[in-house]
């Protein structure tokens, strides 16, 4: 089985009974901020408000057969298709006039997610990413598997958060020619993201203009162990500093791993989430119990040098 990064979701179906303890679940009227949802993210996107959040960055199943532990990966296209227009339409309706709405997704419905989004949803596209990863998946009778699309949308091109000095990054100018006339506030970051630290000698400095983010791997102490698909953190971190200011609204309808609700609280943002899955929504419910605001984000300059041989971080639940 191929696959590739991606966290968890849910699906059109009714999701079974989640734990009674999450807060809200079983309450009628708009869904608070700072919690965690267990249920379909169809069902639970009515009772956040319109207009009401900031930020969206959805990483929903690619359809290609993962293993979840109660999702169907396995939808025939047409029902795929229409069931993430369901879930695009609530998106749209969510956003607030200036909001901002980021999309992972596999090779294989990228162009028809460009389209759906794009042309029937009407957002407007900023730029169109190629996550490029080390770590790929190996596959025997193609070539391996070594990026995910990365969608930047907003929902007015004339009006939308984005903190450029926050995610500035060194030029070549300044790191290779040490060129006197480089602007020394740096550059934005390229729209591919070279993630293969085998490719140059000495590997990716964190200052480069690039981002060295290779999928988080088992070995690796961010791993939060019971998830298959985890975004790195310094990755949804990038992007929430860039497209939200503190104190914003992030909303994740797709838990996963949680995290992009962890790296939301870290960095001073409100948040909300959906999973469909309870064993998940759990295990996020623990991970978020765990961070404060404030917390640095795991991953950095030497995201390969951390084995759980080596220790986990401290700021880690597990």
């Amino acid at each position: 089985m191929e696959t590739s990064s991606h966290a968890d979701c849910d699906q059109a179906p009714e999701a079974p009974p989640g734990p009674a303890s999450f807060p809200g679940r079983d309450q009628a009227g708009t869904l608070e901020f700072d919690r965690l949802y267990a249920g379909d993210c169809l069902q639970l996107f009515p009772r956040v408000a319109s207009g009401s959040i900031d930020l969206v960055f959805a990483d929903p199943p690619f359809n290609i057969g993962y293993d979840y532990d109660i999702y169907d990966d396995r939808l025939e296209t047409e029902a795929y298709l229409a069931w993430t227009r369901s879930w695009g339409r609530e998106v749209v309706r969510a956003l607030k006039p200036d909001g901002t709405f980021w999309l992972a997704i596999g090779d294989e419905y990228a162009a028809e997610m460009k389209v759906l989004f794009h042309r029937e949803l009407g957002l407007s596209l900023r730029n169109w990413v190629i996550w490029y990863y080390t770590f790929g998946v190996h596959c025997t009778r193609k070539l391996s598997r070594s990026h995910a699309h990365l969608f930047y949308f907003v929902k007015d091109p004339k009006r939308f958060t984005f903190n450029d000095q926050s995610i500035r990054v060194p030029s070549a100018r300044q790191l290779v020619y040490f060129d006197s006339r480089a602007n020394p506030e740096g550059r934005l970051p390229d729209d591919t993201w070279i993630l293969r630290p085998q490719d140059v000698d000495g590997g990716f400095a964190p200052e480069s203009d690039t981002w060295y983010l290779p999928r988080v791997c088992g070995t690796f102490k961010e791993r939060a162990g019971w998830h298959g698909c985890q975004m790195p953190e310094q990755l949804l971190g990038r992007i929430i500093r860039g497209c939200s200011n503190p104190g914003a609204t992030v909303l994740d309808p797709f838990g996963g791993s949680g995290t992009t609700l962890t790296v939301a609280k870290k960095l001073g943002r409100r948040f909300l989430g959906f999973e469909l899955s309870p064993d998940y929504a759990s295990a996020i419910e623990a991970r978020l119990a765990y961070t404060k605001v404030g917390q640095s984000l795991e991953g950095g300059a030497e995201p390969l040098a951390g084995g759980k041989g080596r220790g986990r971080s401290k700021n880690h639940p597990v």
